[in-house]
């Protein structure tokens, strides 16, 4: 991956642009080199006691800056500069779990079609804490998704006895998470289901007559309790690899019935089975995993009785106990709904699941790849940034690899063809970046899990910020600039200050 040596530097305005200046305080010190993204580990480090280095990643629409690194020297003092950005630590909101991508059926297959000296290249780089991005956070289907070969559930002859993991779970996923782990022992895993086993299903909650298709249908109340221990069966059998479930939802996409494995699953049903069947299931075996409840569009696919899904499972007692919060994929509606929830249950967590880019966002003149140029902007304001600023605990973006025909997926309809992935694995075995990618590297490579958001003063017009104290102290901060001209001001803590000059329409990352 081509890293471009950037200096982004100055203090004199008629020389402000990405080079060194003269100014012999604030020469940079030696950047990363691109075989360490992550850059130095130790970014309070500095030339003495009055200088320390921040290191820096660039990105443009254009690519000029490519995920470009470089490393400038603060200073010690309160700044002066009448443009100021400050951070303010004591102004602090949620924790950060991270940051990271989907490993489907796909994901995993395109994976292990790489070399392995390429693959373990292409996961250090994405998952180190030290020696990459530090993506922290995969998503993981219960049984098949969208994007496995065939529809299948782990228990799909009835009977928990028949319970099993299957070839894709086995031969694919479970290898290449375990290489994840052993790159990145905190990154943190949530799983879904796509659909319960057929023999669970039932045409409506009504006839309650047998339901034997892949699509659509509803969970038989009678099978709460069983499907609660099918959730404690797949945790445990991640367990029995080394891999710890943190979290789970009751059902993907609960209010799609089209999907090509699927389960419609209302408000009140997800209410039930979660404070009759999968709480006490989870209780009961000692999983502290959490529950995620929803799972779906921000508009609630526009059913009116739907609306605010997850408030009318918190205002149930017995089923609020069991659930940490809520999640959600933005298909549908505004991110604006992240706050409206978080106002009205503000002990109760967000997390960002699912979205997904394809040939419907642009994929360029002949679709056959993703038009960075104009999705990286919009995804940075809408997922990373979007999200992050409206309380979400973390986002996970769908497939971290697809190949160049989108796949492989599920032939059966409903399924998706036309989606990019986070980065696409093509023909000739090279990796194509998407704009999720960079998204999620500008976000976990300066605010890692157990990291806080934290408010900032001094904002400047048209960038929008987030900022973060991490766990070992260091600060984070990402920057969007969507002015059209380079915008210059000065970054300080109360103890370190340090001038930045960011490229016109550009996504800037900082820690130090």
């Amino acid at each position: 991956m081509t890293k471009t040596k950037v200096i982004l530097s100055v203090f004199l305005a008629t020389t402000m642009a990405l080079a060194s200046c003269g100014d012999k305080n604030n020469e940079p010190v030696t950047p990363p080199t691109p075989e360490n993204p992550g850059g130095t580990q130790n970014p309070g480090g500095g030339s003495d006691e009055n200088t320390k280095s921040v290191w820096m990643m660039v990105s443009t629409p254009t690519k000029s800056y490519d995920l470009s690194q470089s490393t400038i020297k603060a200073t010690a003092g309160a700044s002066m500069a009448t443009k100021t950005m400050k951070m303010n630590p004591a102004d602090q909101y949620q924790e950060i779990d991270g940051f990271g991508s989907a490993i489907t059926g796909a994901a995993a297959e395109n994976l292990l079609r790489m070399s392995q000296a390429d693959r373990t290249k292409f996961l250090q780089q994405t998952f180190s804490v030290t020696d990459g991005y530090g993506f922290s956070y995969i998503r993981v289907p219960i049984g098949c998704s969208d994007f496995s070969r065939t529809e299948y559930t782990l228990c799909d002859k009835e009977g928990l006895d028949n319970f099993a993991l299957t070839k894709e779970e086995t031969e694919y996923i479970i290898p290449v998470i375990k290489e994840i782990l052993a790159i990145n022992p905190n990154l943190k895993i949530i799983a879904s289901p796509w659909t319960a086993p057929r023999w669970m299903k039932v045409n409506n909650l009504t006839d309650l007559q047998p339901y034997n298709s892949w699509t659509s249908g509803q969970l038989n109340p009678k099978y709460y309790g069983d499907y609660g221990q099918y959730f404690v069966m797949f945790i445990k059998a991640f367990e029995g690899y080394g891999i710890p479930i943190y979290a789970v939802t009751p059902q993907n996409e609960p209010l799609n019935r089209g999907n090509s494995a699927s389960m419609y699953m209302s408000w009140q049903e997800q209410r039930d089975f979660i404070k009759t069947g999968l709480g006490p299931a989870l209780d009961n075996a000692g999983l502290a995993t959490k529950i995620y409840a929803f799972d779906h569009n921000y508009n609630y696919d526009n059913m009116a009785d739907q609306m605010q899904y997850p408030l009318k499972i918190y205002d149930d007692p017995e089923a609020s106990k069991y659930v940490a919060g809520a999640a959600y994929h933005n298909y549908g509606g505004n991110r604006s709904e992240l706050l409206n929830i978080h106002k009205a249950a503000p002990t109760k967590e967000l997390v960002f699941t699912e979205s997904t880019d394809g040939e419907w966002n642009d994929g360029g003149q002949d679709k056959a790849s993703e038009n960075v140029e104009r999705r990286l902007m919009s995804t940075m304001e809408d997922i990373a940034l979007g999200t992050t600023n409206n309380w979400c605990r973390g986002f996970i973006l769908w497939n971290l690899v697809l190949d160049e025909a989108h796949g492989p997926f599920s032939p059966a309809n409903g399924s998706c063809k036309t989606g990019y992935g986070t980065v696409d694995l093509l023909n000739n075995g090279t990796i194509r970046k998407n704009a999720y990618y960079y998204i999620i590297a500008h976000m976990s490579s300066v605010a890692h899990t157990g990291a806080v958001r934290i408010g900032t003063t001094g904002n400047q017009a048209n960038v929008i910020s987030s900022a973060f104290l991490n766990p070992d102290g260091t600060y984070g901060l990402v920057l969007l600039n969507k002015n059209s001209d380079k915008v210059d001001f000065t970054v300080a803590d109360g103890e370190w200050k340090f001038p930045v000059s960011l490229p016109a329409n550009s996504v800037v990352s900082l820690r130090w």
